[in-house]
């Protein structure tokens, strides 16, 4: 197993000369679980997006589990993005057989018994639910796979507080052993406990970068060190 599941160096992306990402580097180690914390509209997405193999109009050098971004990278990587993908005609059923096509590492069985737990009708089409109920359909369909990575864009961005401890049981406990799992957020306090390391994204440039051990030792919370190194990093992409 690759020593880092992210190596990325010097990463520019901009949108209409607004540089979003500005010449980052880092390495994020393979195995464990990882938040990428910063505020909303700091790059999150974007680099997400990347990383995903879904952006390809960057400047710098980006290896997901050692290799180049492309079809070995994605075959292993599972994507859970900010916003839903499927038409709106499909049915939850659909969107199960299209990645039970689409992914190897799809298990067909387990996206059925989520879509029960999730008190999703197999048959209901995604015009008729609502945007919780979409967002419980991607989170089944991506945790269903066997992947080596997860990247879970804000996975509880739109889920009210009642359920986000549901969702992130449902994380915690379906994600292949020894996978990477990058769960991007705002809302610290909410998975701070969850994380064995986290990076912290500023004004697009990355602000902090280590492990959960080394915040401890300082004697300082995630949310704490977040709300410290933030600051006026506050930006609208």
């Amino acid at each position: 197993m690759e020593e880092f599941a992210f190596k990325v160096r010097k990463l520019v992306k901009d949108y209409d000369r607004h540089v979003v990402l500005d010449s980052i580097s880092f390495d994020l180690p393979a195995g464990k679980i990882v938040g990428l914390l910063g505020p909303n509209g700091c790059g999150k997405t974007t680099l997400m997006k990347i990383l995903a193999g879904l952006i390809h109009d960057y400047h710098g050098i980006v290896k997901v589990g050692g290799k180049n971004v492309g079809t070995e990278s994605k075959a292993s990587l599972a994507y859970l993005p900010d916003c839903g993908v499927f038409p709106a005609r499909f049915r939850t059923i659909d969107c199960i057989k299209y990645f039970a096509d689409f992914f190897k590492d799809f298990d067909r069985m387990k996206a059925v018994r989520f879509a029960e737990e999730f008190g999703l009708d197999l048959n209901q089409r995604i015009k008729t639910m609502s945007k919780g109920m979409q967002e419980k359909l991607q989170l089944l369909l991506v945790m269903s796979r066997k992947a080596d990575i997860y990247l879970l864009d804000e996975p509880l961005g739109g889920v009210d507080p009642a359920a986000r401890e549901v969702i992130l049981d449902i994380i915690m406990n379906n994600y292949k052993e020894h996978s990477t799992v990058v769960i991007s957020t705002h809302l610290v306090n909410d998975l701070e406990h969850s994380f064995d390391h986290v990076m912290m994204l500023g004004k697009g440039k990355i602000l902090v970068n280590t492990s959960i051990d080394n915040i401890r030792e300082t004697g300082k919370s995630v949310e704490e060190v977040f709300k410290e190194v933030i600051g006026d990093a506050w930006e609208v992409d």
